[in-house]
């Protein structure tokens, strides 16, 4: 890669590693709507005006049921799912959970023919990072089966979105069917919120893990994204997904004095090497990849 593509690639990796932190700051005192709302609503205000300036909206009117379900899917399912998940397991479990999502994506790819090349090795990749996935949560999820339900949805959600974009919008700019997902969930969010928001102002250290995760890990990663994706293709985008976990796993470690346990030692390598050798193709046309991670 270039230089100037690998200084992107550092960027997603921080920028889509911190969003578990953040989340797990703000949860302890605003209800997840609330928290999916500032950071889509503070999204779509930013991304959405700059893509209807370029003309990039009305492409998509024809497409709006296949828009829907790409939100709900990709945004404003995970989104709140995954900030519920957290009022119960640590930033860095649900980091490492979502790690999984290569293995969700490369089955979903298989199941609806968009790659029918399964070989022993795809098969063997599969098997251990369900295994992984299996010792994460065995070992430290500790019961929470309703943040273990939570976060299997948000893995699956995340990893068939891909396929509506690969089908439906891969002859659209990214940023018009992002910023209009982005708007789709904070319309659908905005009369939630409206009815559990705080009585009282949250701290300083709330609003300030608001603003990061809508300008940080939604405004500034999506459009670092689309420029790496430009610089390196998507097939080399996609590797960040390996390596945001380990970002929030660090983060939770060193600021939020979680735990490095033993099934973080033995589970995480297994699901990343299950996804390595579950996601390995030949040389091939590059399919887009996830658009979101967190």
């Amino acid at each position: 890669m270039t230089r100037r593509g690998w200084l992107l690639f550092g960027f997603m990796c921080v920028l889509w590693g911190i969003p578990y932190l953040l989340i797990k700051v703000a949860v302890d005192d605003l209800s997840p709507s609330v928290i999916v709302l500032a950071r889509t609503g503070i999204g779509a205000a930013v991304l959405l005006p700059v893509a209807a300036a370029r003309g990039y909206l009305r492409p998509l009117l024809p497409l709006w049921r296949w828009l829907l379900l790409f939100s709900v899917l990709e945004i404003a399912g995970p989104w709140l799912l995954l900030t519920d998940a957290e009022r119960h397991i640590s930033s860095s479990l649900a980091g490492l959970l979502i790690a999984a999502v290569p293995l969700v994506s490369a089955l979903a790819s298989h199941l609806l023919g968009a790659d029918d090349r399964v070989d022993s090795g795809r098969l063997l990749g599969l098997g251990v990072g369900i295994v992984g996935v299996a010792v994460l949560l065995g070992l430290d999820l500790h019961g929470q089966v309703t943040a273990a339900v939570e976060i299997a949805l948000v893995v699956i959600g995340y990893g068939t979105a891909p396929q509506i974009i690969t089908r439906k919008f891969a002859h659209l700019p990214s940023i018009a069917v992002i910023s209009t997902s982005l708007a789709v969930a904070a319309v659908i969010y905005a009369p939630i919120a409206a009815n559990q928001w705080p009585t009282q102002a949250p701290p300083a250290k709330v609003w300030w893990s608001l603003l990061g995760l809508a300008g940080a890990c939604t405004v500034a990663a999506f459009l670092v994204f689309f420029a790496l994706i430009a610089e390196v293709g998507p097939n080399r985008a996609s590797v960040i997904t390996f390596i945001n976990p380990a970002v929030a796993l660090g983060l939770g470690i060193l600021f939020l004095d979680e735990r490095f346990t033993v099934g973080i030692a033995i589970g995480f390598p297994l699901v990343l090497l299950g996804c390595f050798l579950a996601t390995r193709t030949a040389e091939l046309p590059e399919p887009l990849p996830a658009v979101a991670e967190a």
